[in-house]
């Protein structure tokens, strides 16, 4: 992980009325905040229940994260981590097949596959999760 992750985390079982304004707001009394995002689904614009917020300090970030992880945020308990980090069973990969195969098998966080590409062609096989933030220009999740 790079220096300028290390004042990021991962911010997971988000309420879907959680916002980036709610974000910013219960993580910022432990520091300043550069960046809360929550990750949105890219057709319907709903959140998919996790997020980032990104301090300027890591130890901020760090004194948030033992503070926040398990506390209520918009009325559900969160999970809170270094982002990119993963507590073990790492993403699977997907099958192949016609007309595109699936996604990754699941992570650490307890989601679901879906971040791994399947390839589009008729014979190419699923790719597995690419390494994490998100790419806000795009829409989608990714890991470093």
């Amino acid at each position: 992980m790079s220096s300028s992750d290390e004042g990021k985390l991962f911010v997971g079982g988000l309420s879907f009325d959680s916002n980036e304004h709610s974000l910013e707001s219960a993580f910022s009394k432990y520091g300043d905040v550069c960046d809360a995002v929550v990750v949105k689904d890219r057709e319907t614009g709903r959140s998919r229940g996790f997020g980032f917020v990104t301090f300027r300090n890591p130890s901020d970030a760090k004194e948030a994260l033992h503070a926040m992880n398990g506390e209520s945020l918009d009325g559900r308990q969160i999970r809170v981590d270094l982002a990119g980090k993963s507590s073990g069973g790492g993403r699977g990969g997907g099958g192949g097949g016609y007309r595109g195969g699936s996604g990754g098998g699941g992570d650490s966080y307890g989601r679901s596959g879906g971040y791994g590409g399947g390839s589009r062609d008729y014979y190419g096989g699923g790719g597995g999760g690419r390494s994490g933030g998100y790419d806000r220009s795009g829409g989608s999740y990714y890991d470093n």
